[in-house]
């Protein structure tokens, strides 16, 4: 697990046809999630991108790239000599964290003074959001060589301090990676309900958080694999997205908790 710093540094959804989910690859298309050189991947990025206020979230200012994203995502792996990267989820902002991030920040209580893990992070734009609303310690989560690297230059850009881990908790089924502590008390997902298998794990792996006492927070714009019961809204809003990205200009989009999940982290109630 990986340190970030809120140093400054150099200046969360796959790529999809507008009206489908994203997260659909090209058949057969293998995967990596292997590492890579980590200062190529962060100047890449810097490269290749531009730092800018994130939709509904000004507060928070990402890496975001506007190319059409199997463009960017044809170009990373071309750059960096690899044909195996995983789609460009870190260089968008996409609606179900714009609405968890925006949540967060409107109810710090959410999390402050609390331990969070942000899964799949992505840009880490959720991560970020918990950290500025007052988290005591925050766990990027994301297999994804590229992200872990947008990740680092993000919360730079935004100056808070983060933690990152590439391990697969969903596959460990546990809050805590092999080789280092990652533990939570506020488990937040932001937009990952695009994929079938990758639903079922979250779901898995939420409901263990839960059953050993975490509070599990969800965004979501009603992705296909969302699931259509055992969810409470807590909050909905009309996310402002790249047509690129999307069917439409905007998403209506819902803060879930699944279950009667507790007011807060035990911090916070003792």
């Amino acid at each position: 697990m990986d340190a970030i710093d809120s140093a400054a540094g150099p200046g969360s959804g796959p790529p999809a046809a507008p009206g489908q989910d994203p997260g659909r690859l090209p058949p057969g298309r293998a995967i990596s999630t292997t590492s890579i050189d980590s200062g190529a991947a962060a100047a890449f990025i810097a490269a290749r991108t531009s730092l800018a206020a994130v939709p509904l979230v000004p507060e928070i200012r990402l890496y975001l790239s506007r190319a059409e994203p199997t463009a960017l995502w044809q170009q990373t792996e071309t750059e960096l000599g690899r044909a195996d990267l995983a789609p460009p989820f870190w260089a968008y902002p996409w609606a179900g964290g714009i609405a968890l991030a925006r949540y967060i920040l409107d109810h710090p209580g959410t999390v402050a003074g609390c331990t969070v893990l942000d899964l799949a992070s992505g840009s880490g734009l959720v991560a970020i959001a918990a950290a500025l609303a007052g988290a005591a310690q925050v766990t990027a989560s994301d297999i994804d060589p590229m992200s872990v690297a947008a990740i680092g230059l993000n919360s730079r850009a935004n100056r808070v301090s983060l933690a990152v881990t590439a391990a697969d908790l969903l596959a460990s089924g546990t809050l805590r990676a092999e080789g280092g502590a990652v533990s939570a008390e506020v488990v937040l997902v932001g937009d990952a309900w695009y994929e079938r298998r990758l639903a079922h794990r979250m779901l898995t792996f939420l409901g263990r958080a839960q059953a050993a006492g975490a509070r599990a927070l969800i965004g979501d714009p009603g992705r296909t694999y969302l699931p259509s019961t055992g969810l409470r809204p807590l909050a909905s809003y009309a996310v402002p997205v790249w047509a690129g990205l999307e069917d439409t200009d905007r998403k209506q989009t819902t803060v879930w908790e699944p279950g009667n999940g507790p007011a807060g982290c035990r911090r916070r109630r003792d």
